[in-house]
């Protein structure tokens, strides 16, 4: 809870110095002073930055305190904004209710942000999953290859890309290398688009899946991530490998693969499930030039053209999601190492 609330009081602060006028952008440059003052009313930015700071946590709270009863109030229990169910009432006019999180509206479509962010979050949680599906499927398998051929060619190959192209080239150079060979140079032969997303209207057919839009982007984005995980279970499986039990267990006659597998493997596995868990994470919110490459209709797409045009309810939200994220992924991490290695204890 500390980490999210110096999150969240971070991007108040930081995104309320910036400059611009939001009732301007919502009403354009020639509006009245009249009309731009209503605004300002109606989203509290004429009050003092204390008193927004502390409305803006009220809105994101589950529980929070409103006046029901006037309208003119600052707190006000607006029913267009909040979804509520009373929980106490306090003096004549104040309740406390459970809501769910009020994320604000965009200053450019007027659409609630939490609309903006569960239409699509998912498609960008399917670019992540995927792409750490394939990172870490490939960098397990790669991993144990490079350990098992150390020094060898296939060890010095894999590693010289896992270094060189997977760790040094950034996502939207990748990006825009994969679009041009795959989307381009060889769309006659691997029948791939360079853009487009999870689901494409057809005018005849309506909203299609495309699956095969999935694959160009969810390998960029799985790139580096691959590699990471190569480098960790190539470490990580060598030095088990060096430990005692190892050697005694391959005296007492077990096959190379039982003892990879059944043994060594398991234990090399800490490392890489805290890289997979903190890239998973990193992916959700990195996502953003990858989208943006391949028109992918996600999150990230959407954080960029919010920036583009100084929308900041959405980019507040989209980051306070982020910060969310990686919040419960990491939780979910301590709790898999107690279940990988009973050595760490989970309290």
């Amino acid at each position: 809870m500390a980490v999210l609330f110096g999150v969240v009081s971070t991007i108040f602060f930081l995104f309320n110095v910036l400059p611009g006028d939001p009732a301007a952008l919502m009403l354009g440059q020639r509006a009245s002073k009249d009309a731009i003052d209503a605004i300002h009313r109606d989203l509290g930015t004429n009050r003092p930055l204390v008193v927004q700071y502390a409305n803006y946590l009220n809105d994101l709270s589950p529980v929070s305190v409103h006046n029901e009863k006037n309208a003119e109030s600052f707190w006000y229990l607006n029913p267009h904004k909040y979804s509520w169910t009373p929980l106490l009432a306090v003096g004549k006019n104040k309740v406390i209710v459970l809501k769910y999180p009020y994320l604000r509206r965009s200053y450019i479509t007027k659409r609630e942000v939490s609309a903006i962010i569960r239409e699509t979050l998912p498609e960008t949680a399917v670019l992540a999953f995927s792409a750490i599906f394939i990172a870490t499927v490939l960098g397990i398998l790669l991993g144990i290859v490079t350990a098992i051929k150390k020094d060898s060619f296939i060890d010095r190959a894999i590693f010289l890309f896992a270094t060189v192209f997977g760790m040094s080239a950034p996502s939207f150079l990748v990006g825009l290398l994969v679009a041009w060979l795959f989307g381009y140079v060889l769309a006659a032969y691997t029948g791939l688009s360079p853009s487009g997303s999870l689901y494409d209207i057809d005018v005849w057919k309506g909203e299609q899946l495309h699956l095969k839009n999935l694959i160009l982007p969810a390998i960029t984005l799985g790139v580096r991530p691959l590699s990471i995980v190569i480098q960790l279970t190539r470490s990580s499986l060598l030095e088990v490998l060096s430990q005692d039990y190892i050697r005694t267990a391959r005296a007492k006659g077990l096959s190379f693969t039982r003892v990879i597998f059944k043994h060594a493997l398991k234990n090399a596995l800490n490392p890489v499930v805290t890289a997979i868990s903190g890239w998973f994470a990193t992916l959700m919110a990195g996502a953003v030039f990858v989208e943006k490459i391949f028109s992918w209709k996600g999150i990230g797409n959407e954080v960029v053209d919010a920036l583009n045009n100084n929308d900041l309810p959405v980019v507040m939200g989209a980051t306070l999601i982020f910060a969310v994220i990686f919040v419960v992924i990491n939780s979910l991490v301590d709790i898999i190492y107690g279940i990988l290695d009973p050595r760490v204890s989970v309290k």
